[in-house]
C-alpha cells in the first residue's frame, strides 16, 4: 500500500507519494474536488495522511469516496514532523515530512466531529460574528457620545437605538452615527432568531438539555461546550477535558521546584469564557426559558481576600506573641 502526505492549503496543495517500490512522486494541484479525483481517485487504495485545518474535513471525505484510508492528524504533534527541516519550511518538505509520518505511523489522529456537532458550531460561529459586530457598533456610538459629554443609560444591547433616542444628541453628531443605528436593526432580528435556534437545539438534544440545568450556564453556552466535546468517550477523565479546553495552567517544574503559571489557553477561545463567565451570576436561562439571576459565588480558597480591617484585639495578641521570649533564645540563657 502506498503512503500519501498532502499539505492541503486554501489553493494550492501539495502531494508526496511514496509507492511500495519506494518511489517518491510530488505533484502540486488546485485544491479542488475534481482535482483531487483526477490525480488520487484512480490510484490503488492508499493511506493518506493530512493536517487537521478548515479544508480537512472535506477534503477527507472526498479522497474517502474514492476508496482511500484518509487520517486527519494533529498537527501540534511535534514528532509527526521528525523529518523536515528546521531551517527550510516549504510546502513540498512539509508533504514529504507528512508522508514519511504515514509510512511510520508517527501521527496523532485528530477528532472528527459529527455533522450535527459541526453544524451547532457554525450556527454558533455565525451568530458570534453578529454579537461582535454589534458590540462594535455600540461601542463606537458610545464613544461619540462621550465626546459630546453625553451619557446613554445602559441597558441591554438590543435595546440600545431605543436608549439613544432618549438622548438629546446635537443634529451633527445625529448625522454621524445615523447610518450605524440603521445598521443596527437586522443584526438585532438576525441574533433573535440565532438565539432561538440555539433554544431549538436544547430541546431535541437531551445532552444540551441536563448541561442547562447546571446554575448559570444557558443554551448558548451548553451547546458551545456540547458541541466542542462531541464524544466524551474520547477522553479519559475530566482533567483531560480541561487540558483541551485550556483551563489548566503552564507549568515549567525542574528538580524539586514547581512552577506554575497562567492558564495555558488551548481550544476553542469562544466556548472557554463562556464556561469562566457562567458561574459569575449574570442573567441565566433555564431550560423552559425562563431567565433568572444567579447570586455570585462566596470567595473559595485561593481566592485573594478583600482588604478588611484588622481585630485590633487579635492583632496585639500576636505582637505580644512575638515579643515572648523563647527558651531556646541565646539572648535569654545568658
Amino acid at each position: 500500500m502506498a503512503r500519501i502526505g498532502i499539505d492541503v492549503h486554501r489553493n494550492p496543495s501539495q502531494i508526496c507519494i511514496l509507492t511500495a517500490d519506494a518511489e517518491l512522486i510530488e505533484k502540486r494541484i488546485r485544491t479542488d474536488r475534481d482535482r483531487f479525483a483526477a490525480v488520487l481517485g484512480l490510484r490503488p487504495r492508499a493511506r493518506i495522511l493530512i493536517e487537521a485545518s478548515t479544508e480537512s474535513e472535506w477534503v477527507a471525505r472526498c479522497l474517502e469516496a474514492h476508496g482511500h484510508e484518509v487520517v486527519v492528524a494533529d498537527p501540534n504533534y511535534a514528532p509527526m514532523y521528525a523529518h523536515r527541516s528546521r531551517r527550510v519550511k516549504t510546502d513540498r518538505r512539509d508533504a514529504r515530512a507528512l508522508a514519511e509520518a504515514c509510512r511510520i505511523k508517527a501521527y496523532r489522529k485528530a477528532h472528527r466531529a459529527a455533522d450535527e456537532r459541526r453544524y451547532v458550531r457554525g450556527r454558533l460561529a455565525v451568530r458570534e460574528s453578529l454579537v461582535q459586530a454589534r458590540t462594535k457598533y455600540i461601542s463606537l456610538v458610545r464613544a461619540l457620545s462621550r465626546r459630546e459629554g453625553l451619557r446613554v443609560r445602559p441597558g441591554s444591547s438590543s435595546s440600545f437605538v431605543e436608549r439613544v433616542k432618549e438622548v438629546e444628541i446635537p443634529r451633527q453628531l445625529q448625522r454621524e452615527i445615523a447610518p450605524i443605528l440603521k445598521l443596527m436593526a437586522p443584526p438585532n432580528r438576525q441574533i433573535e432568531q440565532a438565539t432561538k435556534d440555539v433554544e431549538k437545539i436544547v430541546d431535541r438534544d437531551p445532552t444540551v438539555r441536563k448541561l442547562c440545568t447546571a446554575p448559570g450556564v444557558g443554551p448558548v453556552t451548553a451547546a458551545s461546550f456540547a458541541a466542542l466535546i462531541d464524544t466524551p468517550e474520547r477522553f479519559k477523565g475530566a482533567h483531560q477535558v480541561e487540558a483541551y479546553l485550556g483551563l489548566v495552567p503552564r507549568e515549567s517544574s525542574s528538580g524539586e521546584k514547581q512552577r506554575k503559571g497562567r492558564i495555558t489557553k488551548a481550544g476553542d477561545r469562544r466556548t472557554r469564557c463562556l464556561l469562566v463567565e457562567a458561574p459569575r451570576g449574570r442573567t441565566v436561562t433555564g431550560v423552559d426559558g425562563a431567565t433568572f439571576s444567579e447570586a455570585r459565588p462566596t470567595r473559595r480558597r485561593g481566592c485573594p481576600r478583600s482588604k478588611t480591617r484588622r481585630d485590633p484585639v487579635r492583632h496585639d495578641e500576636g505582637r505580644d506573641r512575638a515579643r515572648r521570649p523563647s527558651l531556646h533564645d541565646p539572648r535569654t540563657t545568658a
